[in-house]
């Protein structure tokens, strides 16, 4: 009995260690990635303009799209390769992996090619609102960021395998790093005059490609070897277990889009593309708190599978608790950010833009709301307690009819930012009550875990 205390005790100090790691790793990294980010919004502004700043800032939501649609395999293959580490089962940790690899590119092949035929015969310049005698190239500049997506769209889960390892830190490097190419690119067509539109769409899309293409061969060659991709390691039963899993990542992945991604595109058609940018820029500067409580929680999801699979209850209710810490600190941080807002535009993009304060009250409320979101599904996900959260998503479906209805009647972008509030607010209540009644052993009938 005392050995299995011993052990226990050491696997907790063990998780406990690693997760703290991560997390002040991922500060810096993300520290970086935020400033990258702050950098890059009035360099860009700078070469484009105001106009077709927005323009790039909807397509690039558009991309976000291709992004997630690997049909939540990213989301499972980390949460599978926690549980098969966690049980030291390798041989089946690789066939998720190869798997994965084999299922992604299966999806991008023929998602590649309806986009192509798209972008070449359809009415791009009036799905955008876009004015053709202002950006001529739109089609050409399309056709090159969804090549150039698609292609990362499958490296990209080189960043699944670090989390499913719970290596965060590593992951959250992957993508500063992309960031950081992409932002060395566009100071370089601005010194050089050569900021074309497609020339920045170009630069923005291809530096996280050519990250993960450096990051494989390190990866599976000298990191994790016997997790190494390979034909013969794709198995049509792990394919199978990835995908009963990955899809209910999938839709609730695709729920988020839904409010979140689109909302550029819906601010564009209600109103105009130059809209888009003050709004871009209040979420950019609000959403640094969301990027640094996300850098804390991200390392739980799969510390929360390992504890889980392991029946340590108690390390998830003292983490629980840290998190409570958290999200009030966050609350408090929001109210000052948007009190100093002001003078903060004014040091960060001057006059090329004007945000008004309204817009970055807003905007706070929405990443206040996202944070509680996260707090609890950052748990349930690395429980696999997912099908109470599809249902929720069902939120998700009024959200563009309502955003329609309140934005032509009102004309007012802060109104449109009120009804994203909504529609997010129900599933906190749910997600809380679901995480307690888990945590306290009374999750049956609609709040089981499976």
């Amino acid at each position: 009995m005392n050995n299995k205390r011993d052990m226990d005790n050491k696997r907790d100090t063990k998780r406990s260690k690693l997760l703290i790691s991560n997390v002040a790793a991922s500060f810096v990294v993300k520290g970086w990635s935020a400033f990258i980010v702050l950098w890059m919004v009035p360099l860009t502004l700078t070469c484009l303009g105001s106009y077709k700043n927005g323009v790039w800032l909807t397509i690039s939501s558009i991309l976000v799209w291709i992004d997630q649609m690997d049909i939540g395999l990213g989301n499972g293959l980390r949460n599978k390769l926690a549980i098969h580490m966690a049980h030291q089962q390798y041989e089946e940790a690789r066939q998720i992996v190869s798997s994965t690899l084999a299922m992604l590119i299966c999806i991008v092949v023929p998602l590649l090619l309806i986009l192509w035929a798209l972008i070449a015969y359809g009415d791009v310049y009036g799905m955008l609102n876009v004015d053709s005698e202002l950006i001529p190239e739109l089609r050409t500049a399309l056709t090159a960021a969804v090549t150039l997506v698609c292609m990362t769209f499958v490296l990209k889960f080189i960043g699944n395998v670090y989390m499913g390892m719970q290596l965060p830190a590593v992951s959250n490097l992957l993508l500063a790093l992309g960031q950081t190419v992409a932002l060395i690119l566009t100071a370089l067509l601005y010194y050089t005059d050569q900021a074309s539109f497609t020339a920045i769409v170009i630069a923005n899309t291809a530096a996280p490609l050519l990250v993960y293409l450096m990051a494989y061969p390190y990866t599976f060659f000298k990191q994790f070897p016997m997790l190494r991709p390979s034909l013969k390691w794709v198995k049509m039963r792990a394919a199978m277990e990835l995908g009963n899993l990955g899809v209910k990542f999938f839709w609730l992945q695709v729920a988020a889009l839904i409010q979140f991604a689109t909302a550029n595109i819906l601010i564009s058609r209600f109103f105009t593309p130059e809209m888009v940018t003050p709004y871009q820029i209040a979420y950019r500067y609000v959403s640094i708190v969301m990027i640094a409580f996300t850098v804390i929680c991200m390392p739980f999801w799969n510390a929360t599978t390992d504890a889980y699979e392991r029946g340590d209850m108690d390390w998830i209710r003292r983490s629980s608790r840290r998190m409570n810490w958290m999200t009030m600190m966050i609350l408090g941080l929001l109210v000052v950010m948007v009190i100093i807002s002001p003078w903060v535009y004014d040091i960060w993009i001057g006059d090329r833009c004007e945000v008004p304060m309204g817009m970055t009250a807003m905007m706070a409320l929405y990443i206040f709301l996202m944070v509680l979101s996260l707090r609890y599904s950052y748990f349930l996900n690395g429980v696999g307690a997912l099908r109470l959260q599809l249902y929720m998503t069902v939120m998700t479906v009024v959200f563009i009819p309502l955003a329609w209805l309140v934005s032509r009647e009102t004309h007012n972008i802060l109104c449109f930012m009120g009804v994203m509030c909504f529609c997010i607010a129900p599933s906190i209540v749910v997600n809380m009550l679901q995480f307690n009644k888990i945590l306290k052993g009374r999750a049956t009938g609609w709040w089981r875990i499976k």
